[in-house]
């Protein structure tokens, strides 16, 4: 593409930009939400209130540390250790993971639930 038609195209898009921008400035749902964020921003300000903290106020369920499955401390729980044991070979995988190397062979050549119901704890 010469540098001239690159011009023309980009010039083109810079102006449907513009015009888009411009129906969205006559929006009035776009004004109504703009001032409600300009409204809100001034009282966390005056209230010295994060958005965070304003956010576990109103829905406290979703704060991170009420979050089904996370615990208190931050830190997730250890990973319980898997025993799988190949019923012809007698070989025995331990993982914390499903990852092993040696377990997603058998997963492939055996399939995902026959391997599951080889595990021991």
């Amino acid at each position: 593409m010469s540098r001239l038609a690159e011009f023309r195209v980009a010039e083109k898009a810079l102006a449907e930009q513009l015009a888009h921008l411009e129906s969205l400035k006559n929006d009035s749902a776009l004004k109504k939400e703009i001032e409600f964020e300009e409204q809100l921003k001034k009282l966390m300000s005056e209230y010295g209130k994060s958005l965070k903290e304003v956010v576990s106020i109103l829905d406290p369920s979703s704060s991170s540390e009420t979050r089904k499955g996370a615990p208190a401390g931050g830190q997730r729980k250890a990973r319980e250790l898997k025993i799988y044991r190949h019923p012809h070979t007698d070989e025995v995988v331990e993982t914390k993971g499903g990852n092993h190397r040696v377990l997603r062979g058998w997963k492939d050549e055996f399939g995902s639930d026959t391997v599951e119901s080889w595990r021991q704890s």
